[in-house]
């Protein structure tokens, strides 16, 4: 207590809100991260800087000297390891008015064709799955399907859930512009209060949704019925109006807009 009340009287303003800062770097890096091959390369980082510390501990001099030459390149590695998760980063920081018309502009396009790919999937009834990747890292869940990495299309998007397309029972996950994968398998969900009629792209959808910060379009194979999935939950849109309102709302305005929970009985 002696030691925390000299602390306490010494404590400014700027500190608290160099703390802050650091804090909101340290968060926004966590989610840049999450979900990709950048936690477990982070992992291994500190296996190997507790690996250095026990040979400097306990002398292993020639251990000790090959780690102490990999830590002296260290900004280098992390530069090349991280070179996706820190162009994520200086995008989200770098996002000025003139920056964030042009991807403004490019995101719009982007929702287009996915606006008319979904129309044309939902008329003859063909089930879809469509990601949008936002902060949260799918990479995981992109390195179960087949790397596409093409720009986005609407008659790209139609072929690849045509029944004959050997990809068309997963989910596409678009990511920087680009149809990252294909034939991607999403956890499903595990919620007890989902409707036991749910299919599985329904439920696949709602788990993505629940683990991470994504977007997912579902077409359903049964009824045709278009709906946007973000955050657990799901709203059906009734026409290609509404779904580029509603994936404008979620992916330009940060989703900020509420969402009715919808349960439907059919995939």
């Amino acid at each position: 207590m002696k030691d925390i009340i000299p602390f306490l009287n010494n404590l400014r303003v700027i500190d608290l809100v160099d703390v802050l800062l650091v804090s909101v770097i340290i968060y926004r890096i966590l989610l840049i991260v999450q979900g990709t091959r950048a936690v477990q390369m982070l992992i291994g980082l500190a296996a190997m800087a507790l690996l250095w510390f026990g040979a400097s501990t306990y002398e292993l001099h020639a251990l000790s000297w090959i780690l102490q030459l990999f830590f002296d390149y260290l900004f280098i590695l992390v530069i090349v390891l991280f070179q996706d998760q820190i162009k994520s980063a200086l995008a989200a920081f770098g996002g000025t008015k003139i920056i964030g018309k042009n991807a403004k502009g490019r995101l719009d396009q982007q929702i287009e064709e996915v606006v008319i790919a979904s129309q044309r999937l939902s008329r003859e009834r063909t089930g879809a799955l469509i990601v949008f990747e936002k902060n949260h890292g799918l990479l995981n869940y992109s390195l179960t399907g087949t790397r596409l990495d093409a720009r986005i299309h609407a008659d790209v998007l139609y072929a690849l859930f045509q029944s004959k397309s050997p990809l068309h029972d997963g989910a596409v996950i678009i990511y920087d512009g680009k149809l990252q994968s294909a034939g991607c398998f999403l956890p499903l969900s595990k919620s007890g209060d989902v409707d036991r009629h749910f299919g599985t792209r329904h439920r696949a959808a709602l788990g993505i949704t629940e683990v991470s910060d994504a977007v997912v379009v579902v077409v359903s194979e049964e009824t045709g019925k278009i709906q946007v999935c973000h955050e657990g939950l799901f709203e059906v849109v009734s026409d290609e109006n509404t779904l580029r309102k509603k994936l404008r709302e979620k992916l330009l305005l940060g989703g900020k807009t509420a969402m009715t929970p919808v349960r439907l009985g059919v995939n």
